[in-house]
């Protein structure tokens, strides 16, 4: 089995990979970009939240001159699955399948993976902006609009009173059995967000040219149709390389980092959304240039 000799891997290609990679190799370090599926941010139809794209930008878009400006500097991701990080002296050893890189720190960008409802057709509803998973990143373009957030009593209300922020017409389908907390309910009141207790079925909802328009719940007695369903279900960090070290993460499984976004574990860093903090490409993009710059200077001084 090959190995290859680094000073850092970098783990996923989305974002903060491409951007930490990108950040080392200009700082002439040996980097080793491996990177296994899909990123979280090509599920972005259209973005306006993006700095230096006012006119708006696709994920894929994003991504692909993310990925032009790491190939100047010769950096390409490895298609390859990391199925282990291992110690290995004072640095680690990572291994996919068919290949091994020894490195003396690595960091990770694996993100997180959405948990979303059960709707059929959903990832091009999605593409249409008729469910989204970030108010953060879209609640602007959804102003005016009639609005639904499906989660669980602990959150919805309070995700529901964030995009009262662009519409007045928001509602909340509980997901689940359980009662809204009484400072919920009293917030939900106040606001005038109406609380739904579901089950509910999920369907899109075709206008008269045959696109996705909005979405439809139907409940026990009741059926309701939205513009837009904002979904609140959580999401699955995919940090296990760096648990399985013995780094800390938070309640939701998200990585704790230090000021150098240096994990629990000496050498093995971490940026964007696996990293316990707002889920934001800007973020994101942040994260890497301080996990990189922290890299390069704990490494040996490059010969000139």
């Amino acid at each position: 089995m090959r190995d290859d000799d680094c000073d850092c891997v970098v783990i996923g290609a989305g974002p903060a990979g491409l951007t930490a990679a990108t950040y080392l190799a200009r700082f002439r370090r040996r980097v080793a970009l491996v990177s296994a599926g899909p990123s979280r941010a090509e599920r972005i139809p259209l973005s306006h939240n993006c700095p230096g794209f006012p006119s708006g930008i696709s994920g894929e878009e994003l991504l692909r001159k993310f990925r032009d400006h790491a190939a100047q500097f010769d950096v390409r991701a490895v298609d390859a699955r990391v199925e282990a990080i291992e110690r290995d002296g004072t640095g680690f050893l990572v291994r996919s399948a068919a290949r091994r890189w020894r490195a003396r720190t690595v960091l990770l960008a694996t993100g997180v993976v959405d948990v979303l409802p059960s709707i059929a057709g959903i990832e091009q509803a999605v593409a249409d902006g008729i469910v989204r998973v970030c108010a953060v990143c879209d609640g602007y373009e959804a102003a005016g609009r009639r609005l639904a957030v499906l989660g669980p009593a602990a959150t919805a209300v309070g995700h529901a009173a964030f995009l009262r922020t662009w519409s007045r017409e928001v509602v909340v389908l509980l997901d689940g059995d359980a009662p809204l907390a009484e400072d919920a309910a009293r917030q939900a009141q106040d606001m005038e967000i109406p609380v739904l207790q579901g089950p509910w079925r999920l369907a899109l909802v075709a206008g008269e040219s045959g696109r996705t328009v909005g979405c439809e719940a139907r409940g026990r007695d009741r059926t309701v149709r939205f513009d837009a369903l904002y979904p609140v279900l959580g999401s699955d960090a995919k940090a296990a390389l760096a648990t399985t070290l013995g780094a800390p993460v938070d309640a939701q499984g998200e990585l704790i980092v230090d000021a150098h976004m240096q994990t629990g574990v000496d050498g093995l860093y971490a940026a964007g959304d696996v990293v316990s903090a707002l889920n934001q490409v800007s973020v994101a993009v942040g994260h890497a240039a301080i996990a990189a710059s922290a890299i390069h200077a704990r490494l040996p001084r490059n010969p000139s």
